[in-house]
């Protein structure tokens, strides 16, 4: 409740400033909004979260690892903002990127293995380096309309806690937070928002995400690190491997994701994110039974996102009444 507190008043705080020094997103042809909104609302949500964390840690609530993952994804906020201001290279932003996925492993305790020992040691830490790293991506890729980043941060927050219950343990207090900073922040940029997120919102939201996603795949959870974020993972690397085989420059603006087909369609913002939200509830319960029953959660979980895609697509091709 801190967290979503904080993030609300911040996130109005800096509305203002934005506005003041007219850091504004224009519409164009690749665009999902119709009129100039102020963007950088990671400048307000991120601190709040890193904030949160640091406190826990501070307190012992959190161990301590949790404190280079803060030192990074400050990092990530910062060159994000220039990315937002200036324009990167891709491959810039890209190797940055994986270095600090490759920090952010080396933090795992000593023996991690996100593939449960099925890999050699070696093996597993490139798996979870290159899975973090395009995870923090993908994030970054799906922010495109009112809401759906709140939103997916927000479940895959609650999930994680969700998760730490039904295994006997505390809820997960730095998922929490990020929940609360995402639901904050949700007040903002739900439909029509007030406000983006930028690149300095997504990418070290997404880095912080993959953290926690790891660490349970760590612990064993497998299964419901691969489910929680499904919808995301999903439409995303369904999106990259269709532009990749149609020759397109894959680090591009594009509306070919599938919540951006059922916006073609008639449908508006809210509409299609209260269908990922409705999946991410089944998602979620899903995780929760995958405690005991992985393999299972997992076949229906990927019918659950299966089902919410073709929705998506559905929407696209039947126009709104």
């Amino acid at each position: 409740m801190a967290a979503l507190v904080a993030a609300v008043l911040a996130t109005r705080s800096i509305l203002g400033w934005l506005r003041r020094q007219a850091i504004l997103d224009h519409p164009n042809e690749r665009s999902s909004h119709r009129i100039p909104t102020p963007r950088g609302a990671g400048l307000a949500v991120v601190p709040v979260v890193l904030l949160g964390w640091a406190s826990l840690a501070s307190s012992g609530a959190v161990s301590a690892e949790v404190w280079p993952i803060i030192a990074i994804a400050t990092v990530l906020m910062l060159v994000s903002w220039l990315d937002d201001r200036r324009g990167l290279h891709a491959g810039i932003r890209l190797a940055i990127h994986l270095a600090a996925a490759v920090i952010g492993v080396m933090c795992l305790p000593e023996g991690a293995s996100i593939s449960q020992g099925l890999l050699p040691p070696v093996a597993d830490h490139v798996l979870a380096v290159l899975a973090w790293a395009w995870f923090a991506n993908l994030f970054n890729f799906m922010d495109g309309i009112d809401g759906i980043t709140g939103t997916e941060s927000a479940s895959i927050g609650l999930g994680i806690a969700a998760v730490a219950v039904v295994m006997g343990t505390d809820p997960s207090p730095e998922a929490l937070v990020l929940a609360g900073a995402a639901c904050g922040f949700l007040i903002w940029n739900w439909h029509p928002a007030k406000i983006f997120l930028g690149d300095v919102g997504s990418v070290p939201l997404g880095y912080l995400l993959g953290w926690l996603l790891i660490e349970m795949a760590a612990r064993g959870q497998w299964a419901a690190a691969l489910i929680l974020p499904a919808y995301y993972l999903a439409d995303a690397t369904i999106t990259l491997v269709r532009r990749a085989l149609a020759g397109e420059k894959l680090w591009q603006a594009h509306k070919r994701h599938f919540y951006q087909i059922a916006l073609r369609g008639g449908a508006n913002h809210a509409t299609v994110v209260r269908w990922i939200a409705g999946a991410n509830i089944a998602l979620i319960a899903l995780a929760a039974a995958s405690v005991d029953h992985p393999v299972p959660a997992l076949i229906a979980a990927g019918l659950v996102v299966a089902a919410l895609l073709a929705q998506l697509a559905r929407m696209g091709r039947v126009p709104s009444p």
